[in-house]
């Protein structure tokens, strides 16, 4: 008997078998997240030869990209706020809300957002967090957006591929990611081809018609598809040389005093070894394969005579460097370093702050006295122009130098109500005192 045809079941039963089975698959959920959770703080895909929860879940769980993304955040947010294990338990809540709440979750409100959001499907949700949370209007933007139409003359469908993937798994991470990144879109559209769609801003655009216009002469036709796949050729090129030195002539290196350098032929040599992938096994013999955030790690640590050898050295992707260094030395003493290192980071992100913002205030502070500077000496030509005013000529006529006098006649701009008389006092005093290595410009009358 075939246990999924249900043809025989009446009415009745149908409805309370699916409602049972619903209550069922609720509590299972609940099970599985905080599983996940768990495994996750634990961190115990690593050993296993993986670099994030999130490549376990789909790698080794075979959950798809979606799947694994809610139960990894779901779970990361019911270990911070338990209450709502039981709510996805008893079907209150369901995985997408929990998804949709977590960036407005805090201490003081978990308690009232859960209450709100349960029994409420997700486009109640979105309004009702639109409305406790409102967000800025986005700017009005107006766009030509190109029309895509198959040869019937039906438009075809927006793509959606891989790149929500890697999406997802930038969100996932063990650790913090501050920028979330935006793939482009990638479709598959055959075995060997594939559809690339993605936003470019001006700059960018013409960039691209310069390089169709440099490779007039190899690429006659100016097809994207090989402009492109050349554009990538010559900086994969580039990045391989600054990453590890990768070069056509062999260059001889010198020997470095520090004892964590790594010489390019080394990098060179492992990078090639390796597949330029880490190179972790783990315990099921899975080898983690990750090509993102890779690291060059001595198989020896420094501290005990490791050596900068192409057998000596290894590539390891982030996590898999972090826990290889937690066996030798100890989980807490890697803890210690990571934290030191980490406040060292805020004390030199504090102290270069603080400089730009001294830099800036005297840069203002010096703006400001030459704006001032500027003002007086308009004032002071001005006055100059004027004959019943300029106590420059009557200074010239007792000796002083130009530059002086231009100087006390600025000065007596704080006078402005007195007479020319009166003024060339004001000046003459001015003058005095500033040649008196200990006076002060006298206070104007």
């Amino acid at each position: 008997m075939n246990r999924y045809s249900l043809t025989h079941s009446g009415d009745g039963d149908l409805e309370r078998n699916l409602v049972a089975l619903v209550a069922c698959d609720s509590t299972t959920t609940a099970d599985l997240v905080a599983h996940i959770a768990e495994f996750d703080a634990r961190k115990l895909y690593v050993p296993k030869g993986y670099a994030s929860m999130f490549a376990y879940c789909v790698e080794r769980l075979h959950l798809s990209e979606d799947e694994a993304f809610k139960r990894i955040r779901a779970g990361r947010t019911a270990r911070q706020y338990p209450a709502f294990f039981p709510a996805l338990a008893e079907g209150r809540l369901h995985l997408t809300a929990v998804v949709l709440l977590t960036p407005f979750l805090t201490a003081e409100n978990a308690a009232e957002l859960l209450a709100a959001a349960e029994g409420k499907s997700k486009a109640e949700i979105q309004l009702w967090l639109a409305r406790c949370f409102p967000q800025p209007d986005l700017p009005a933007r107006l766009e030509p957006i190109a029309s895509h139409a198959a040869p019937g003359g039906q438009l075809v469908p927006e793509p959606v591929g891989g790149e929500r993937v890697r999406e997802l798994s930038s969100q996932l991470v063990p650790e913090p990611v501050a920028t979330r990144v935006q793939w482009p879109k990638v479709a598959p559209l055959s075995r060997q081809r594939f559809l690339l769609q993605a936003p470019i801003p001006e700059r960018a655009h013409d960039k691209l018609r310069y390089i169709q216009a440099l490779l007039g002469h190899a690429v006659p036709s100016g097809d994207l598809a090989e402009v492109l796949e050349r554009s990538f050729d010559a900086h994969i090129a580039q990045l391989e040389k600054q990453k590890i030195g990768a070069t056509s002539r062999a260059r001889g290196q010198r020997a470095a005093e520090d004892p964590r350098h790594i010489p390019t032929a080394v990098k060179r040599a492992v990078w090639e070894r390796d597949g330029g992938q880490c190179g972790f096994v783990g315990e099921d013999g899975h080898r983690c394969g990750s090509s993102v955030r890779l690291e060059f790690d001595h198989v020896d640590p420094v501290a005990r005579g490791g050596e900068a050898t192409v057998e000596g050295i290894r590539l390891r992707c982030r996590a898999h460097n972090q826990y290889e260094a937690e066996c030798v030395f100890g989980a807490g003493f890697m803890a210690s370093k990571r934290e030191a290192a980490r406040l060292a980071a805020a004390e030199a992100r504090a102290r270069t702050a603080a400089a730009r913002a001294a830099a800036a205030e005297e840069h203002a502070r010096a703006a400001a006295e030459k704006r001032e500077k500027a003002a007086a000496e308009a004032q002071a030509a001005a006055a100059e122009r004027d004959p019943a005013r300029s106590v420059v000529p009557w200074l010239r006529q007792l000796g002083v130098r130009m530059d002086d006098a231009r100087r006390a006649a600025a000065y007596c701009e704080s006078v402005p109500g007195a007479s020319l008389e009166e003024r060339v006092r004001v000046a003459l005093r001015f003058l005095a005192a500033s040649r008196s290595p200990v006076a002060k410009p006298p206070e104007a009358a």
